[in-house]
């Protein structure tokens, strides 16, 4: 039996919730605040490259007027090489000589800054971007921290049995602590991956540039670029699964669209989506608590059932939406499946807080649809 704990017990669970949260905003803020600090190293770089462009440009300006002067004297010399001494004459071509070589060193110093200027003003767009992303994130971070505190110490009043209370926050410190390891796991298998092979990429582009053929450091450059653009892409997609920007922007048909799509792309399995309904938009709490039923069905399915094809079929019109998730995945027996599964429990406990109806049919190498109704008031 467990023992059961008294509200005080409770609010220091939470209490200790709300101490992980801001230590994970004050992560966030310092990451943010390091991402300022190379901002501004790199926009100093970046004034003193394009004073140094500048200044390679004058003088191989300079270079260009000197030499020109000395290759038109030297086809004087040529023309009338007659009534040069030879000591004149090596004068000029070696003048001429160390002219052009100058010139040819200094162009190639301007053209190497002029790389190194375009660099750091693509990586000073890349940290804006991360910068502004920060930033959001610690105001995120600072709202859910208020939320724990203030209305979680709340729910301790409300809630009377000291075993509820118990169970309800663990379960939330598991799935808080399961969701920090997926995006741990997401951001070391996906953007971690991909910034280190950039770095190795950075020391072979040196490299190749110093001591081999330039055409061949532009191509290591190009494929920098494209690894660049991947690794944006994942962390997109990251803070993709954390809050669809879209579901504020567009509404619910297009983010369930547009996450089934990615859900295909990168679990690589079949997914169909048939929708009915022509009303556009959901009062804001319906449209998050659909979109959270849906991903949790959809990621039972790819991570539990072991399926090939979902099929999601949702039906809204003004009085009721209808959803079913079916696969065609391994299924189970309920009769068998421990009661306490968060995952669907947290599903059943959402439609329910909703009025709504919430059924599992399924059977064992049957696959399994998942049947959701919420009337809309």
């Amino acid at each position: 039996m467990v023992k059961p704990i008294d509200a005080k017990k409770f609010d220091e669970i939470i209490d200790g919730m709300v101490d992980v949260v801001d230590k994970s905003k004050e992560e966030l803020y310092e990451l943010t605040e390091a991402s300022r600090e190379e901002h501004l190293l790199l926009t100093k770089d970046l004034e003193q490259t394009r004073k140094e462009v500048r200044e390679k440009i004058a003088e191989g300006d300079e270079l260009e007027k000197e030499e020109r002067i000395y290759r038109n004297r030297l086809a004087e010399v040529n023309k009338n090489f007659n009534i040069y001494s030879e000591e004149q004459i090596k004068d000029v071509y070696e003048k001429t000589h160390d002219l052009q070589a100058q010139l040819k060193m200094i162009r190639q110093q301007e053209k190497s800054l002029r790389i190194k200027r375009d660099y750091i003003e693509r990586r000073l767009v890349i940290l804006d971007e991360m910068i502004e992303r920060g930033s959001g994130l610690v105001t995120k971070v600072s709202i859910i921290s208020n939320y724990l505190t203030d209305d979680f110490h709340q729910i301790s009043e409300l809630i009377k049995d000291a075993n509820q209370k118990q169970t309800f926050g663990l379960k939330i410190i598991e799935a808080q602590e399961e969701e920090r390891r997926r995006i741990s796991r997401e951001i070391h298998d996906g953007p971690a991956q991909m910034l280190a092979n950039i770095l190795l990429r950075v020391d072979i582009v040196e490299r190749t540039f110093t001591e081999r053929d330039r055409e061949e450091a532009l191509k290591e450059m190009q494929g920098m670029r494209s690894m660049v653009r991947q690794s944006l892409q994942e962390v997109r997609r990251i803070i993709y699964n954390l809050r669809p920007m879209t579901l504020d922007d567009l509404g619910l048909v297009p983010t369930i669209r547009k996450y089934l799509a990615n859900v295909e792309d990168y679990q690589d399995i079949s997914i169909d989506l048939s929708e009915h309904g022509g009303i556009e938009r959901l009062s804001s709490k319906y449209e998050v608590a659909i979109f959270r039923l849906i991903q949790e069905a959809v990621q039972n399915a790819v991570k539990h059932a072991v399926a090939n094809h979902i099929q999601v079929n949702l039906s809204i019109d003004t009085k009721q939406v209808a959803v079913s998730i079916r696969d065609d995945g391994i299924g189970f027996d309920k009769s068998e499946k421990k009661a306490n599964s968060f995952g669907l429990l947290g599903m059943r406990e959402r439609v329910e807080m909703l009025d709504g109806e919430f059924v599992i049919n399924t059977k064992v190498g049957q696959g399994t649809t998942v049947y959701i109704k919420i009337p809309l008031k």
